[in-house]
């Protein structure tokens, strides 16, 4: 699985992708919100790319976000012990996913790396031209409510 977001703007406009791929299968999801941030929309990719995952499964997940990949193997495991407080005792950035995160991830077994983007890794670029499609869909439906 292939998990990126992207944001015009910080906050602003944003967009999540997600390209799963097994054997011969693929399957590629995006969608996006109007108000966000990059990290929110990377967290939500990772989500929406585990929540896909019907049953319980072995998954790589790559993801060119550092934030995603540090805040799964080295600080939540504070944060959870810490009652989702930073080791400053301020409430975690993003709590709400990370928790999301948090039951999502362990459903299945996930291996997590990270990759370099915009570096031609061609899984990448599918995740963020998915994150940059969900950032137009969350434009179009916003422009179709008004």
């Amino acid at each position: 699985m292939y998990a990126d977001g992207a944001c015009k703007g910080n906050p602003g406009p944003g967009g999540w992708g997600v390209w799963l791929k097994s054997g011969s299968h693929a399957k590629e999801l995006c969608g996006g919100e109007l108000n966000t941030t990059n990290n929110r929309m990377e967290l939500t990719a990772v989500i929406q790319g585990l929540n896909a995952l019907k049953k319980r499964c072995s998954v790589d997940v790559y993801t060119d976000s550092q934030y995603v990949r540090k805040g799964v193997l080295e600080w939540m495991p504070n944060w959870k012990m810490n009652g989702w407080k930073t080791a400053d005792k301020k409430p975690v950035k993003n709590a709400d996913l990370w928790q999301i995160l948090d039951d999502a991830s362990a459903r299945h077994l996930v291996r997590w790396h990270w990759v370099k983007g915009h570096a031609g890794d061609p899984g990448n670029e599918k995740a963020d031209a998915l994150a940059n499609q969900g950032v137009e869909v969350a434009l179009r439906e916003a422009r179709t409510t008004e």
